[in-house]
């Protein structure tokens, strides 16, 4: 059975919101490990839908139950969220709304609605990390794991944001589970590296596996040997 490694799964969701100084220029993303801490860990990042305006007055009703939204899952109302991103969704679809949604449904344990919106967030902004990555997290929680699907979206979300040391530690936590001990070392290497302390101990812990393969694979060719001289 694999064991997957917290706090990959349940602590390391992102969500778009709407900066309120830069409403013209739409949602941006912001990182937050879970809903308790949401307010101290908020980062404000790029775009997820650099061109849009509020110009349209749909868009702007779009964007505003977006940002209200967002407060009510700052306040812990996630049903009350849930319902008004879907709202900015059916008024109109863009990426952020769709993105908030998915994280409205994960908080829910609604694991499949949350992989069906942030499959088509991504479908409308490929290039976001923050989806790939939570969209990884609902592969794995989900009653029927994807392993192998979370491992698809996550080398994504490294590759679209190289330097981001949890995508790293996510990755590595999922390449140690599925057995690719050599190269989740190296992204672990790469988390601490980068600022996570607490991959220091997952480092020593793949690093005793590797060591124990090797030492393994070793001891096979003298069994081998002494099988065919008896």
């Amino acid at each position: 059975m694999l064991r997957w490694l917290r706090p990959f799964p349940g602590n390391f969701l992102r969500i778009a919101r709407v900066h309120p100084r830069r409403e013209c220029l739409g949602p941006v993303v912001s990182r937050t490990r879970d809903l308790d801490t949401f307010r101290s860990a908020r980062r404000w990042a790029t775009s997820v839908t650099p061109h849009s305006t509020a110009s349209d007055p749909a868009e702007a009703e779009a964007l505003r139950c977006l940002e209200q939204g967002t407060t009510k899952l700052e306040e812990g109302d996630v049903e009350a969220a849930k319902e008004l991103y879907r709202r900015s969704t059916e008024i109109k679809r863009n990426a952020s709304s769709l993105f908030n949604l998915g994280v409205t449904h994960y908080h829910l344990k609604e694991f499949d609605e949350a992989i069906a919106a942030w499959k088509e967030s991504i479908a409308l902004q490929p290039s976001s990390p923050d989806a790939h990555t939570n969209l990884a997290s609902a592969y794995i929680v989900s009653p029927v794991a994807r392993p192998d699907l979370a491992l698809h979206h996550l080398r994504i979300a490294s590759s679209l944001s190289p330097e981001d040391p949890e995508i790293a530690f996510n990755l590595a936590a999922v390449l140690e589970a599925t057995g690719h001990l050599e190269e989740a070392l190296e992204y672990y290497e790469h988390s601490k590296k980068h600022g996570v302390e607490r991959a220091s101990i997952h480092i020593r812990n793949v690093s005793a596996k590797i060591l124990g393969k090797r030492m393994q694979a070793a001891k096979e060719p003298d069994s081998d040997s002494s099988s065919g001289s008896s």
